[in-house]
């Protein structure tokens, strides 16, 4: 076990679960630009979007458009749709999720959930699923500087809780993004999750040292303190 005293946790396909939500918005999005099945470049724009789920999404929608201006009207219509679906219901905490959360919480350890979503969206998914008193911060691109696959976002984390060195910070997230950053930042625990997007085998190939089926198995990893352990 390791000694944790932050963990930054991805929200959707780690923590949440948001029935394909992602995808469609992006989907949405691309429709605005002509790319609907059968398009030319439709195939190749969603395979890009699969390969960079957990990156900042305004910054997905710069390498797939031309125009600044394009990418800011891609952006705000997936996060309208993104939205749609939370006010709609499906967004929903992944098995074990609060759980996990609340173990950790218990042990002395602060819980970031950090995201590629703009701060509207992310906050609205908190807000649907009630979970700011659940957790000590909650991070966006906008706040941190870059997104993944850069260290910004959990690095950011560690400074903002006042954690120790970058050997006492957790990262977790299901696409290799998520992996790299965490490798980037120096944490103590780099762990990929399959619940999400990606693969075992994609988060072996971004070097993940942890592979988990979920989120649970992020508590056996780290040093939990007394109160956690009753």
């Amino acid at each position: 076990m390791r000694h944790i005293t932050v963990a930054c946790l991805d929200m959707a396909g780690t923590t949440v679960a948001d029935d394909g939500s992602v995808l469609a918005a992006f989907r949405a999005a691309a429709a605005e630009f002509g790319l609907v099945p059968g398009a030319p470049g439709y195939d190749e724009a969603i395979s890009f979007v699969q390969e960079t789920m957990g990156r900042s999404k305004i910054e997905v929608f710069r390498s797939l458009l031309g125009t600044e201006e394009q990418a800011q009207l891609g952006n705000r219509i997936f996060e309208e749709s993104y939205g749609e679906s939370v006010r709609a219901g499906l967004v929903a905490p992944l098995p074990g999720a609060i759980e996990t959360i609340t173990a950790l919480r218990a042990g002395g350890i602060k819980v970031c959930l950090a995201t590629g979503f703009a701060p509207v969206t992310r906050d609205a998914v908190l807000d649907a699923l009630g979970w700011r008193p659940l957790i000590d911060l909650a991070l966006s691109p906008a706040d941190a500087g870059r997104g993944r696959p850069w260290p910004d976002l959990p690095l950011t984390a560690l400074l903002r809780l006042g954690g120790g060195a970058v050997s006492e910070l957790a990262v977790v997230g299901d696409t290799p993004s998520d992996v790299e950053s965490g490798l980037r930042a120096g944490a103590g625990v780099v762990a990929g999750v399959t619940t999400g997007s990606a693969s075992r085998e994609a988060l072996a190939a971004a070097g993940a040292p942890h592979i988990l089926d979920s989120i649970t198995g992020l508590v056996p990893l780290v040093e939990l303190g007394a109160a956690a352990l009753g």
